[in-house]
């Protein structure tokens, strides 16, 4: 299998804390973390570019040789004179994190400003993955244009992917969030929820309800993560598998298990593995990405 496989969305100067309680500098952020953990996981066959965009300063210049020293491809980002990177702080608490953000003058903000562009760089990839962070750090009519740019790809031949990542802090209000996230999965083939973000913001009682609930909007195959519980795969035609999730024995930092998933599952399933083999395949890489500090782990 061979093509180009683009994520969507914002990467941000990330500081994560070491050991010794001093913060180390890196590059990450929902999708560009899919796109990071997909590069690894894919044939040589296809290409990962990151769509989004970004400054003209010296932090977006870094950024930009980081992501290529990465294997992504940076062809598809937009430079903007007067924007920069937006900066994230993770704060731990027992294994689980907390972010502070910095994003006002992010430049990724203006994702879909250049409806040219946009379409130029959509329009003919294999696949393309987008997250509820995404849709969320946009105007409503900028959201309307991406949306928009992802169903003309989409009867073209791509394949759309949908990580919901629910941040209620970067929406208007929940019900502007509530709309949004199904307006994704309407324009979707595959969906990565996760349960406890979904029963609190949709109030789902089970898994099941969550994937049904995403699969009546028109998505083909819905998975959706439970922290340390199964994983379900459901199917539009109505199949159902439960994949096992191995404990990690020392949870130290949960940022990215999500989104390793995301790139670890696709990668799989667009090389030709059967979606129960992708999932598997993706909660070995998640279940050890949590033993680690920071959201890229080598």
């Amino acid at each position: 299998m061979s093509g180009r496989f683009l994520c969507l969305g914002e990467c941000m100067l990330e500081l994560s804390e070491t050991q010794d309680g001093t913060y180390r500098r890196g590059f990450a952020g929902d999708t560009f973390n899919t796109a990071w953990y997909a590069r690894r996981a894919l044939g040589q066959g296809w290409s990962v570019a990151f769509g989004t965009c970004t400054g003209t300063d010296a932090v977006s210049d870094d950024m930009m040789a980081f992501m290529a020293a990465e294997g992504i491809d940076t062809s598809t980002i937009r430079r903007v004179p007067d924007r920069t990177l937006g900066l994230y702080m993770i704060s731990l608490a027992n294994g689980e994190r907390s972010f502070s953000y910095w994003r006002s003058q992010s430049a990724a903000r203006l994702l879909t400003d250049d409806d040219a562009w946009l379409r130029n760089i959509t329009l003919y990839a294999r696949h393309i993955h987008f997250s509820g962070i995404t849709l969320a750090i946009l105007s409503p009519y900028g959201r309307k244009r991406l949306l928009s740019a992802l169903a003309d790809a989409r009867v073209n031949g791509t394949t759309i992917s949908f990580d919901t990542n629910i941040r209620t802090k970067l929406w208007e209000d929940e019900a502007a969030m509530r709309a949004g996230l199904m307006q994704g999965a309407v324009h979707s083939n595959i969906v990565f929820p996760s349960f406890d973000e979904e029963k609190a913001t949709f109030g789902d009682v089970r898994p099941s309800a969550t994937a049904d609930r995403y699969l009546s909007a028109g998505s083909r195959l819905v998975i959706v993560k439970n922290g340390p519980g199964s994983v379900l795969l459901k199917t539009g035609d109505g199949e159902e598998a439960m994949v096992r999730v191995t404990p990690s024995k020392s949870v130290i930092d949960t940022t990215a298990a999500g989104d390793s998933f995301a790139g670890t599952f696709l990668a799989h399933l667009l090389d030709g593995a059967d979606p129960k083999t992708a999932a598997e395949k993706a909660t070995a890489v998640a279940s050890n990405v949590i033993t680690h500090r920071g959201a890229l782990i080598r």
